[in-house]
Parts: structure tokens; C-alpha cells; sequence
């Protein structure tokens, strides 16, 4: 007995004697883990600034967005911006988009969409990123090619070298959408540009391009980079850049925030862009209508397409009678896909008066100058949209912004679900778990409006007389 006791005892002394050995292995593993982490960050060359970025769902996210400029950093980064590499480093922590890095030489294979960097001292490393900036909506993200960013001891040899360094993003996902190919695109473009080369030297390389869309935007392309623009689907030789930014930033729906640039640009500056593409070789508006144009304020009335079966005015001839009684010159703009963005800048920029329902088509407000008016129709159950999506333009381009918001019996969807359903006595209340497909289908797809003549004759009279204020000015 007493010899089994003993032989319990000394196991477990063993035992306890060889988790401890364990313990300070593992600390010291953890230790040395540590340093190491902080030797990386130490010896990292990019630096980062913090800025909030605030969303209108009332979320906020806190991020660390890296700037252009170069110097050692000595500080511990928190979990969201840790480099992934000495050169890779990508900050995942904004709802809207990621955004990675490549701070060195790297080179783009198009043939397998992927960047590498040489690290010799570590083992490779990949990070694959969506650079499309709607990173909240799972379904179009996942239509978006990924994007590979590979470190390690060896990379493709280049075939041709740019000086300059490059923005990577997609122009797929809603891009053939206008509102989605500023709001997605080139304003988020905008403010990457503006962030990291304030110079205006860089290079665009496209993922998902589109010949169309390089046409559709070929002006402002070409003032927001001098460079030939590279298409990842169009080459085969492999490109190499002195560094690199994949992702776009977006600070909202139609917005931009001089608080978050270094450069402190805003809507303003992205509007002096546009004219500068457009007035280039400028085409010249049409003619005035009427005889003596000063007298009478021109109004673009923005109409959806004939293939287009919701969000229209049913009684438009009506409308444009009634605004033509109270001294406006009518222009019909019915824009398509195919439409010239040189032809509706020069109609628009010499315009006192845009007016539409909410859609796609009021993404032409970008082209109406400072202190002009413009007036959006708000069909039933869109008043959220039409403030954060087009009621932005006129703040951002301190344009007189006026909403007439129809009323129940101006509806077509009166018909089809009655005058007191609940889509239509209260659609915040249907609206407050968020706006689904099937209820958004309701309002943006269902719906047409029949003005009231008596009521909208009124909100017109507002639109003129902020016009004529307008037009003197002018002189």
C-alpha cells in the first residue's frame, strides 16, 4: 500500500513539475509573440489618422484610415488596423467599404487579379479584398470580384512599369445605375484621390470595367487622373506600381466630409471637377425659348423613360402647363442610359430650375450651379430616401432645395391598397425594421403621382420666385 501511494505521489509531482515547464513556455512564446508585433508596427512605415465616420442609420464606426504620409509610427495598433505584412495593411472596420494598402513596390498580374509585394523574411501571405463600397449589402458584395494581395520571397517579373501609384476598384455592382456610378463610384474615388494623392497623380485600375462605362464618364476620368486607365479583364501583362490602394472610401450617401480629408475637400470641389470635364470643349446650351430669356427662368422638368413604368407624372401635361402660366421656360429631360453627360451638364448649368420625382435621374443636380433651385417630387413612403440621397446634392452645392411631398390622394398605390392601409397613413411605421425588398418594390416600383395642380402651383411659385432672385444675381 505504502509503495502505491508513493508512486501516486511522485506521478503528480511529475505532472504539476511538467504543466509548469509549459506555463513559462507558453508565456514566453506569447512574450516573444508580442515584441515581435511591436517591432513590425515600429519598423511600418505607414501612418494612420483617426476619423469618425457617422452613417444615417445611427450607427457610427470608428475607424483608422492611413494617409499618404511616410514616417515610422511608434504607437501599438489596435486589432482593426494590425499591418497584415511589412507592406499590406488593410482596415476592415468601416460598414461602407475595406480598404487595404500596399505601401512599396508591387506588382498587378491581371490574369489572376492579384498583387504581390516581396517579403523575403516572411512566409506568404494573402488578403483578399471586395473594392466596391457598399460592404452592408451581402447580395450585390457578393456579385463583386474579389481582389488577391499576395506577400512573399518572390513575386511575377514586371513588364510594365508606372511611376505613379495606384487606386484599384470595381466598377461592376449597381455602377450601370447614375446614382450608384457617383455615389459608388466616382465620388468615392473623389475622396480616396483626395486623401492620399492630393497631386492627382495616380493611376486608375479598374476591376469589372466596362467599355460603356469609360465612355459614359470618359471627361471626368480623365481630369481625376492624367494616366491611361488599366483594365484588369483587358490585359494580360502584368503592371508594376510603386504602391498601391485597393477600396474606395464613402462617407455616406452623396456626401462628402471635409472633416475626414486631409485636404478638407467637400460636394463643392467635386462640382468645380465636373465643370472642368464638361466645359473643356464645351457644347453650347439649346437656344433660349423664348425671345427674352432674362425675363423668364428656365425650368428642367426631369421625366422618367417611357420603359420606365413607376415614379411618373400621370397628369405631366397638366404640370407643364401650369408651369409655363407662371413664367417658366419648359425643357423636357427624359435621360436614358445612352444620354451625354456633356449635353445634360451644358442644358443644366445654364438652368434656374430642375424639377422631378425621386429617381435615379436626379443625380443630374450635381450639374445645377450654386443658388439655383431645385425641387424634388416625394412620392409616399421615399422621405428618408429623397433627403439622404438627392437632398445632399443642393446642401453640399448650396443649391435652394424645396420637397413637395404628395399626399395620399396624389398616389397611385391609393388605388391598389385604399386610402387607409397602413403603407400609406403611416409608411415610417411599415418602415421601421428597415425597408426590405418587398416594401421597397412597393414604393419605387408600384407608385406614380398625379399632382395637384392647386398645391403644386404653389410650391412652383416658391421655385420662381427663388429663380428670379437668382437670375439677377446673375447679371
Amino acid at each position: 500500500m505504502k509503495k502505491i501511494l508513493g508512486s501516486s505521489r511522485a506521478a503528480i509531482a511529475t505532472t504539476l513539475f511538467c504543466l509548469l515547464l509549459l506555463w513559462f513556455h507558453t508565456m514566453s512564446l506569447s512574450m516573444s509573440s508580442i515584441s515581435r508585433i511591436n517591432n513590425i508596427i515600429a519598423a511600418t512605415s505607414l501612418s494612420w489618422s483617426s476619423s469618425t465616420y457617422t452613417f444615417n442609420n445611427d450607427q457610427e464606426t470608428r475607424v483608422q484610415i492611413p494617409t499618404v504620409a511616410s514616417q515610422q509610427n511608434n504607437r501599438l495598433l489596435t486589432r482593426g488596423e494590425l499591418p497584415m505584412s511589412n507592406q499590406i495593411s488593410c482596415n476592415r472596420t468601416c460598414l461602407r467599404y475595406d480598404l487595404c494598402t500596399i505601401d512599396g513596390s508591387t506588382v498587378l498580374d491581371p490574369t489572376t487579379s492579384t498583387f504581390f509585394t516581396m517579403d523575403p523574411t516572411s512566409p506568404v501571405h494573402v488578403e483578399k479584398i471586395r473594392p466596391y463600397p457598399r460592404k452592408y449589402e451581402d447580395y450585390i458584395m457578393g456579385q463583386i470580384k474579389e481582389l488577391n494581395l499576395v506577400s512573399g520571397p518572390s513575386s511575377p517579373q514586371c513588364t510594365i512599369r508606372h511611376e505613379a501609384p495606384a487606386i484599384v476598384f470595381s466598377a461592376g455592382g449597381h455602377t450601370g445605375n447614375l446614382f450608384h456610378a457617383f455615389n459608388d463610384g466616382l465620388i468615392p474615388l473623389f475622396i480616396t484621390a483626395s486623401s492620399f494623392y492630393p497631386d492627382g497623380d495616380f493611376i486608375i485600375v479598374v476591376s469589372e470595367f466596362h467599355d460603356w462605362w469609360q465612355s459614359k464618364y470618359a471627361e471626368i476620368l480623365k481630369v481625376l487622373s492624367k494616366h491611361p486607365i488599366v483594365a484588369l479583364e483587358k490585359d494580360n501583362a502584368t503592371h508594376c506600381f510603386p504602391s498601391a490602394t485597393l477600396g474606395l472610401i464613402a462617407h455616406g450617401f452623396m456626401t462628402i466630409d471635409p472633416t475626414l480629408i486631409p485636404t478638407s475637400k467637400t460636394l463643392m470641389h467635386f462640382r468645380d471637377l465636373i465643370e472642368k470635364a464638361y466645359t473643356q470643349n464645351p457644347i453650347l446650351p439649346s437656344p433660349p425659348l423664348d425671345p427674352k430669356p432674362e425675363r423668364r427662368p428656365r425650368l428642367v422638368l426631369t421625366c422618367r423613360g417611357n420603359d420606365v413604368s413607376s415614379r411618373r407624372i400621370l397628369n405631366q401635361d397638366e404640370v407643364i402647363q401650369v408651369m409655363k402660366e407662371i413664367g417658366f421656360d419648359v425643357i423636357v429631360f427624359q435621360p436614358n442610359r445612352y444620354t451625354s453627360l456633356s449635353e445634360a451638364y451644358a442644358m443644366l448649368n445654364s438652368s434656374h430650375v430642375m424639377v422631378g420625382v425621386h429617381g435615379a435621374a436626379l443625380t443630374h443636380a450635381l450639374f445645377l450651379r450654386p443658388r439655383s433651385v431645385f425641387m424634388q417630387v416625394v412620392p409616399i413612403g421615399t422621405e428618408w430616401a429623397t433627403d439622404a440621397f438627392y437632398g445632399r446634392i443642393a446642401k453640399g452645392l448650396n443649391v435652394n432645395y424645396l420637397e413637395y411631398k404628395i399626399r395620399v390622394e396624389e398616389s397611385s398605390l391609393m388605388e391598389k391598397y385604399g386610402k387607409d392601409n397602413v403603407l400609406l397613413k403611416d409608411p415610417s411605421a411599415v418602415q421601421k425594421k428597415g425597408w426590405p425588398t418587398e416594401i421597397m418594390d412597393i414604393y419605387l416600383k408600384q407608385q406614380n403621382v398625379k399632382l395637384d395642380l392647386v398645391r403644386f402651383r404653389k410650391s412652383l411659385k416658391s421655385a420662381y420666385l427663388m429663380a428670379k432672385k437668382f437670375m439677377h444675381k446673375e447679371r
